[in-house]
This record gives C-alpha cells, structure tokens and sequence, in this order.
C-alpha cells in the first residue's frame, strides 16, 4: 500500500511535467491492447496495481530486470492511459508500519 501510494504521488506530482513536455495527450486505448503491447514490445508485467480514490486503477508495469517500466490509469469505462514511461524500475522493501500510538 506505501508502494502504491508513493506511485500514485509520483505520477500527480510528474503528470503536469509529462503534459507540458508533450504536445500530445496520454496515450489512450483499451486496456487489453495496452497489456499486449506492452508485453511484446518492452516484455513488462504488472508490478504493482492499486485503486485511486476517484475508482481509476493505477498499475506499474515492469520488465523482470526493470530495465523498463510503465505507469498506466485506467478508467472505470476500461480505457487505459499511459501516465508515465521510464528505465531502472526497483522494488523496495515493504516498510513495516509504526504501532498505533493509541
């Protein structure tokens, strides 16, 4: 869950950065298409997934030596936008949680 929302703060904090440095929008289409090409071009798996408040499904796909990955959103209607694009994936250890001071 920490992993996931660290994601989801990456991508919000990098998304307006993406969006000016591209004349174009995200690249949008359904989400099965957006699996398979994915994994034939860039061999990359989901990684880590988690639901966003507003329902949208955050997903990272990584290669297996995370020499690549991919953030993706997808929407309730099953269109999948690609957020955010990069190399050098690395998993971190789970961090365990602090016990509730109460």
């Amino acid at each position: 869950m920490v992993r996931t929302a660290l994601v989801a703060v990456a991508v919000m904090l990098a998304a307006p950065a993406l969006a000016q440095s591209a004349p174009q929008g995200p690249a949008c289409v359904k989400r099965a298409d957006l699996i398979k090409h994915l994994e034939a071009k860039y061999h990359e798996a989901p990684a880590a997934v988690g639901i966003a408040d507003n329902g949208a499904l955050l997903e990272v796909f990584a290669s297996k030596s995370g020499e690549t990955w991919t953030v993706t959103v997808t929407m309730p209607n099953g269109i999948s936008c690609m957020v955010a694009t990069g190399q050098q994936w690395q998993d971190l250890p789970r961090i365990a949680q602090l016990e509730d001071p109460i």
